[in-house]
């Protein structure tokens, strides 16, 4: 670091130039261009049309999707974590995205959110945007709650929960290219059906994979949806491990991960609020509750209790853990082990082809796996997988009574108690409930394991308690 030089201004810096088809970029600034780079789904920009065509929230989209861009196509330094990007991106109306409001509340929680430094310009553009057809959907009359919605358990789970309070006036957006409700993705006959828009990173495609800028990306689609629908909240479907955890427990020297967490959402309010003129609030009724309390209440009180089993909750991709040519969930990695462990907590079970890992008890971590898989070897990325995630969640268990932990806790605890507005006591013991309450369900977990399954041994077998 050079004399006089701020811990921001040493970060490594990169200049990215979004631009429209035809227009020019700056000298020695990375090109990234609206319509090859940043590709838009006309169709299913459409289902985001629910009025008058908003030419801000295809501003919105641009931002994330140029966001997305830098995130994935610079890799965070080996000796650090930040990186300082500066952005150049064209707008339909440049005065209203460099006001202070707008401008002040973008850059707050994108910088809050990723750990970087972000400096974003905006300018007019050439020509405005093709408006997509104004949609015809048979939104209810007084639209309730907005609810991200993907292929996982606890969208699931907490998509029939709300229904059961706000009835049919619970509106899905779906963050996925799958179909919504039976029908394919940017189907035209319902609203916020796909995602709409793509990235393409260029030849050397994405080089960072940490990809804080997911929890951005989809934090806007579903606050977009809300404002667009004039409803005022957006249930997070979260439980407290996954929205708190990853706060809680950061890998080696990476920056927090906040990306479902209340102190960034409050940050996507306010910018989403001020930009579009419509007040919303990201709430989280799972945030105290452990994945099988959720898992517990949806069998019992839904009538498509039983659907969970069809959900996926694996980080792997189809290529990792296909198995004779149908793709499995990994059974390993942290969000398998947290599911596999919610669902013993319950007493029930799943298919025996549901992981690739079948056998959580054997001695050795490549006799776990299915006989026809071949990547079961013990190294390469899917046993240090396997290893982080049964540390992680070992390591969320441990907290209450680690020194430690403790400096952290404190530290989530301000941050809730300014987020949620209830005291600093409640906010701890709610916390202290809810790691007391996954500690015990861990512990519950690995004996049915044995004292001699490899995840076992990962963890030492760690019986002591963990009550406050």
């Amino acid at each position: 670091m050079k004399a006089g030089e701020t811990l921001n201004e040493a970060l490594p810096r990169y200049r990215v130039d979004i631009v429209e088809p035809g227009i020019g970029s700056r000298r020695h600034w990375v090109r990234c261009e609206i319509g090859s780079n940043l590709i838009f789904d006309v169709e299913k920009l459409q289902t985001y049309c629910l009025a008058n065509w908003d030419e801000r929230v295809y501003d919105a989209f641009v931002v994330a999707a140029a966001v997305q861009f830098c995130d994935h196509t610079r890799a965070r330094p080996s000796n650090g974590w930040g990186r300082s990007f500066t952005l150049r991106i064209p707008v339909h109306d440049s005065t209203y995205w460099n006001a202070a409001p707008v401008s002040a509340a973008l850059h707050d929680a994108l910088g809050f959110l990723t750990g970087d430094r972000w400096q974003i310009t905006f300018v007019e553009r050439s020509m405005p945007a093709p408006a997509p057809r104004q949609g015809n959907f048979p939104l209810p009359n007084a639209a309730g709650v907005v609810l991200p919605f993907s292929d996982g358990l606890d969208s699931l789970m907490v998509a029939g929960l709300t229904k059961l309070e706000h009835g049919q006036r619970v509106i899905r957006v779906r963050l996925g290219s799958k179909s919504l409700n039976g029908r394919r993705a940017g189907s035209a006959e319902i609203p916020f059906a796909s995602i709409p828009y793509g990235v393409q990173y260029g030849k050397r495609g994405s080089v960072e994979p940490s990809a804080r800028s997911r929890g951005f990306k989809f934090a806007l689609l579903s606050g977009v949806a809300a404002c667009l629908s004039k409803a005022r909240q957006v249930v997070m479907p979260e439980s407290g491990r996954g929205a708190l955890g990853p706060s809680l427990v950061p890998v080696g020297q990476a920056y927090e991960d906040y990306r479902n967490h209340p102190s960034f959402t409050d940050r996507m309010a306010i910018f989403l609020s001020t930009l579009l003129d419509h007040e919303i609030r990201y709430v989280y009724p799972r945030l105290w509750h452990t994945k099988a309390e959720t898992l517990a209440e949806f069998v019992t009180q839904c009538r498509d209790g039983s659907e969970w089993t069809a959900t996926r909750s694996c980080w792997q991709g189809q290529r990792h853990v296909s198995v004779s040519g149908k793709m499995r969930q990994c059974g390993i990695c942290a969000a398998c082990l947290l599911r596999r462990m919610s669902v013993h907590t319950i007493g029930t079970s799943e298919p025996g082809d549901t992981y690739v890992w079948e056998n959580l008890t054997a001695a050795r971590f490549e006799d776990g796996a299915a006989p026809a898989f071949k990547k079961r070897h013990p190294e390469g990325a899917l046993h240090e997988h396997a290893i982080a995630g049964a540390l992680y969640l070992d390591h969320l268990a441990s907290l209450l009574h680690s020194p430690v932990g403790q400096v952290g806790l404190g530290r989530q605890v301000r941050r809730l108690h300014e987020s949620l507005g209830i005291p600093e006591e409640a906010v701890r013991s709610k916390m202290r409930r809810l790691l007391a309450k996954h500690a015990e369900e861990g512990r519950g977990f690995m004996r049915s394991l044995g004292p001699r399954s490899f995840v076992a041994r990962w963890v030492g077998r760690k019986e002591q308690c963990v009550c406050p």
